[in-house]
């Protein structure tokens, strides 16, 4: 039998998967939507990379990471869970040591990673507005009649991007309809849109930061080609884009459950396993916390938010 890990990374938009050997090599990986519900992605994820590992493979470690990720390290029992900030900087410097930028850019939110000698040494994350993600351009895209997809073609195309205000959601929407309305070619409003984003990302994420090369731009929006075209434009630098860039915080938890493995075996049959979240209050005392009970298979593991640490 040959070992190999998992890193799943939950996030509010997507959820990654993917399943590495003892030499970094991908075996098995998948990209889907969370849809709200992170349990249920989780478990399609697991049957989908489950259904592409070859039988002579053992899981010997899963790592967990993104905004969901405490609840779905309780679900698989994982042996390590960590934030998206490590687990991005561990996946890209898995096959990039050199790196000295990373720009990621995901369904609704976005990061800088600083760093030096194998070492983070500054990071910033986007406030609560989710203007300039994946989910503000899919929804900018759906609106001029486009797939996401073809989004960043339709940049390329452009001559003449137009000036849209993109430090927020509603503004760059009433921008962009005044902008078609008074007859503005179509490719020239998307590719204003991608560099909004890219000079939206600098002004806030990457405000006050020095960006050096060598530079790497991950994330689902990494895969828009005009939004590239304009960081490479806006920073004067080579931008690398790598297959998997989409995957890399899955690839970085991945990373470290391998390096955290405790001599266990995981079995990926979640079918029988029945996990629920139920929400009450605690009327013990003035506080009225909001407590959130984990069950596994009918068994409280686990209680979030409480604030006198009973429960």
């Amino acid at each position: 039998m040959k070992d190999c890990y998992l890193g799943v990374d939950i996030g509010s938009i997507s959820t990654k998967g993917v399943i590495i050997d003892d030499d970094n090599n991908i075996i098995a990986k998948e990209y889907i939507w969370t849809e709200g519900n992170p349990v249920n992605a989780v478990r399609k994820l697991i049957k989908i990379l489950k259904d592409n590992l070859p039988q002579n493979h053992q899981i010997k470690g899963i790592g967990t990471t993104g905004s969901a990720r405490k609840l779905i390290g309780l679900m698989l029992k994982a042996n390590i869970v960590k934030n998206e900030i490590t687990a991005h900087a561990v996946g890209t410097l898995t096959y990039y040591p050199n790196v000295r930028t990373i720009l990621e850019i995901g369904g609704q939110d976005s990061k800088i990673i600083l760093i030096k000698n194998g070492i983070i040494t500054n990071y910033a994350m986007n406030t609560l507005c989710a203007a300039g993600t994946g989910s503000f351009l899919s929804s900018q895209a759906k609106r001029l009649g486009l797939k996401p997809e073809e989004f960043g073609k339709y940049a390329l195309k452009s001559k003449n991007p137009v000036k849209i205000a993109a430090r927020c959601t509603v503004f760059a929407e009433s921008d962009l309809v005044h902008k078609a309305q008074v007859g503005y070619p179509k490719e020239d409003i998307i590719a204003g849109l991608c560099k909004s984003v890219v000079l939206n990302y600098l002004n806030n994420v990457g405000k006050g930061k020095k960006i050096e090369a060598p530079i790497i731009f991950q994330g689902g929006v990494s895969k828009n080609e005009g939004v590239v075209k304009y960081f490479k434009e806006v920073l004067n630098e080579d931008i690398i884009v790598d297959e998997n860039s989409h995957l890399m915080g899955a690839i970085g938890i991945a990373v470290l459950a391998r390096k955290n493995k405790i001599g266990k075996t995981y079995s990926l049959k979640l079918e029988d396993i029945t996990f629920d979240t139920k929400a009450t209050e605690c009327n013990r005392c003035a506080n009225n916390c909001e407590l959130l009970k984990i069950y596994r298979n009918n068994e409280l593991v686990d209680s979030w938010g409480s604030k006198c640490g009973k429960f």
